[in-house]
């Protein structure tokens, strides 16, 4: 997949069957909507292409009007997003920076100026809420009296629902702490109760630490990947050694200590267990500036990689399993038993789930 800052480069090819949107996630329904696009852009003999913006542009309202409720917490980075939309099949990806003048562009002017001259777009694929333009004034209906003007093909796309067992729906109780009474708890009512995938659906799962629902929503592990970045080293007088990749977001979806598998440090995954949050019992001023931050320590460190061997590698981190929340420990003695109780924990979940 070839990846584009901006419309305007040389590079990219015109014309396209175009959709557009955050595909924050790319979960199962970004996924349903992306097998049509690339479907309509052969039967076209055209590359399929993704516009997706940076930041999102509820961020960017948020931000201007200093009010940080405006902005959803982030499900993935930009990196995981463009490795999914990959995964996907997409032959090109233009991400658009939304600013001031992104903001201030009336329909008219987006299609006209951006869609039709920039892109070259012949077919446009776009969900049934899809919004555009200045205030929000465009929607499916306006794009479709455009195209047929324009001699611009518009398809729309319906909700994706999936079922869900009844224990599984997004009203029931926050989950469990204990891995007994998780696995007591899989032993509910296979009920399935339909629900519509969505960003906001696949957020609220996380935001309760509902990861087997998370992963039917996006019909994956929810997984975050970055280089190993260095971090203030506390680890090591902790006796538990911490790979530190950064999530840049202003939220995030998901805090807590987590059960994960690790990817990229050897052929094989390696079971852990991992805080990502702001990390609380520490003082918000140092290195990490109270950044979030996914700190994942490995149960059982490679024996063919040194211990300094992290550094610089891109992993994937699969948070498989909320333990609890972020606990702000009192002294680094208590952090550190905290740590090892959490590793304890972590070793029994896998215990319970051996095909992990």
């Amino acid at each position: 997949m070839k990846i584009f800052r901006g419309f305007q480069h040389p590079d990219l090819a015109k014309p396209c069957a175009l959709t557009i949107g955050n595909f924050d996630g790319v979960h199962r329904g970004h996924q349903a909507m992306l097998a049509l696009l690339n479907s309509e852009a052969r039967h076209r003999g055209v590359p399929s292409c993704v516009m997706t913006f940076e930041p999102h542009p509820r961020e960017f309202f948020a931000k201007r009007t200093h009010n940080s409720k405006l902005a959803p917490p982030r499900v993935a980075n930009l990196r995981d997003k463009l490795d999914e939309l990959r995964r996907c099949g997409v032959d090109q990806c233009v991400v658009l920076r939304f600013d001031e003048q992104l903001a201030n562009q009336s329909p008219q002017a987006f299609v006209q100026e951006v869609l039709l001259e920039g892109l070259g777009a012949k077919y446009i694929l776009v969900g049934d809420d899809f919004r555009f333009g200045k205030q929000r004034a465009g929607d499916h209906h306006m794009l479709t009296q455009m195209g047929q003007q324009l001699g611009l093909d518009v398809g729309k796309m319906n909700s994706y629902e999936i079922s869900l067992p009844r224990s599984m729906d997004k009203r029931r109780e926050a989950p469990s702490k204990t891995v007994c009474e998780a696995v007591s708890s899989s032993a509910a009512s296979p009920v399935h109760a339909p629900l519509r995938v969505s960003s906001s659906a696949v957020r609220l799962a996380l935001s309760q630490g509902q990861m087997q629902e998370a992963a039917q929503l996006l019909g994956r592990p929810y997984a975050i990947s970055g280089h190993v970045v260095y971090g203030r080293q506390l680890g090591r007088s902790l006796d538990a050694r911490t790979l530190n990749v950064r999530f840049k977001a202003q939220s995030a979806a998901t805090q807590g200590i987590f059960v994960v598998l690790v990817h990229g440090l050897s052929p094989k995954a390696l079971h852990g267990v991992a805080n990502f949050g702001i990390r609380p019992t520490l003082d918000p001023s140092d290195v990490n500036g109270g950044k979030i931050l996914l700190e994942t320590h490995c149960l059982d460190w490679p024996s063919g990689l040194s211990m300094e061997g992290g550094y610089g590698k891109i992993i994937k981190i699969e948070l498989l399993h909320k333990l609890h929340d972020e606990l702000k420990y009192d002294s680094l003695a208590a952090l550190q038993k905290g740590i090892q109780d959490d590793c304890i924990r972590a070793r029994e979940w896998f215990k319970h789930h051996p095909s992990t």
